[in-house]
């Protein structure tokens, strides 16, 4: 991995580009493993010099950072001012974000967790973007205010890139308050009345931050009953409307037959970390994706029987993770059923041992998203073999 001082930066991809070397744009390298493998021997140039919090503006509630910016730094600059980047640890991280990766990384891999059921994924909170293109040259779109509209929309084209448009150099990203009161719920029982309550929520006037499906074996994990769940957080300026509307939504469930388990700051907190996973060398890590009328339908699947899943009620996204020991099979076996459901599923980390999946499959608009990496990457350097939308064909 090439670190480059920033005044570096630019000169070194010029002279990859001039060379045709095939190279991998990369933050702190902490999820470099995760998706298809990169084709061809690749020179991994990493933003981790480029550290810096340019600007925060905490009246604007804006703030822009260089890439390789560790998350957790970022959100330790922002709690002083008691504002936050409403988004959450990436999958592996701990409770308090370590090994959460840079700022840019969670950008190009578009990783947005529960949080996006009230606060929107993190292209809805980025507003500005630098970049290198793949011939070194610098570009910039959108700028340091929420309204503003200038340029192509490259914040939501680069977000979720995996690296293979351009390296990001720095982004501008809209913050929010802190919220001073918290509260959760853990709901369990059987999916029918549990999917009730999800779509009475959703038709409600609440606005929880997270409805996360629980799968029986995460609630195992938890030190739960061994139940489907929905895990439910609330947010507020006033700890007396969060006991207000925790009663109504435990009337509700109660009305329905479930089990409801009132949990203070600390304890949602505890259960959100447990969702996070705990990386297993070489095991597997599955991002899901259904309709979110389908999640219930998905989670019933004989597949999921013994495996963590949590899954956005409201989104339909979430994560799986299993040892080496899952059978490929079982994974093809569950991307059939989330394709069958309107999803998808994305293949994050797989063991060596297995059967080479596909990271992803053909989207349907394959043919647009190689037009754009054409353009692009006219040379084809970046990221070879993971281009988000183009199965891989070296992949079975």
């Amino acid at each position: 991995m090439i670190t480059p001082e920033p005044h570096d930066l630019a000169d070194l991809l010029r002279e990859l580009h001039a060379e045709g070397t095939p190279w991998l744009p990369a933050g702190s390298g902490s999820r470099l493993h995760w998706g298809p493998p990169v084709r061809d021997t690749a020179t991994v140039v990493s933003t981790q010099r480029l550290n810096r919090i340019v600007d925060h503006a905490v009246g604007d509630f804006t703030v822009t950072v260089e890439a390789g910016t560790p998350l957790r730094e970022l959100q330790e600059v922002l709690r002083r001012e008691n504002q936050w980047l409403t988004v959450d640890w990436p999958w592996g991280s701990d409770a308090d974000g370590n090994g959460a990766g840079s700022v840019g990384g969670l950008v190009a891999r578009g990783l947005a967790g529960g949080l996006r059921q009230r606060y929107l994924g993190v292209r809805d909170q980025l507003i500005g973007i630098g970049l290198l293109r793949a011939d070194g040259v610098a570009a910039h779109a959108g700028g340091k205010v929420v309204k503003n509209v200038a340029g192509y929309d490259l914040m939501r084209l680069f977000t979720g890139s995996w690296g293979s448009l351009g390296l990001i150099t720095e982004v501008t990203l809209r913050t929010s308050p802190q919220p001073p009161e918290r509260r959760g719920l853990l709901l369990q029982g059987g999916l029918a009345p549990l999917d009730e309550l999800r779509r009475w929520l959703l038709r409600s006037s609440l606005t929880p931050e997270l409805i996360d499906w629980w799968s029986p074996s995460l609630a195992k994990q938890a030190g739960a009953d061994p139940q489907h769940s929905l895990l439910l957080g609330l947010a507020s300026v006033s700890d007396a409307a969060l006991r207000a509307q925790c009663l109504e939504i435990r009337t509700r469930g109660d009305q329905l037959g479930l089990r409801g388990q009132p949990l203070d700051p600390e304890r949602l907190e505890a259960l959100r970390a447990v969702a996070l996973g705990r990386p297993e060398p070489g095991g597997w890590l599955l991002r899901l994706g259904v309709l979110p009328a389908q999640t219930s339908a998905l989670l019933a699947e004989r597949v999921l029987r013994d495996l963590p899943v949590v899954l956005g009620a409201g989104s339909g996204l979430g994560d799986s993770w299993a040892g080496a020991d899952l059978p490929a099979y079982r994974v093809e076996e569950l991307r059939r059923c989330c394709v069958a459901r309107g999803g998808v599923l994305t293949v994050l980390q797989q063991p060596q041992s297995a059967s080479l999946l596909a990271a992803w499959e053909d989207a349907p608009s394959r043919p647009l998203i190689e037009a754009v990496k054409a353009q692009f990457d006219p040379k084809q350097q970046l990221a070879r073999g993971r281009l988000p939308g183009v199965r891989d064909p070296r992949q079975p």
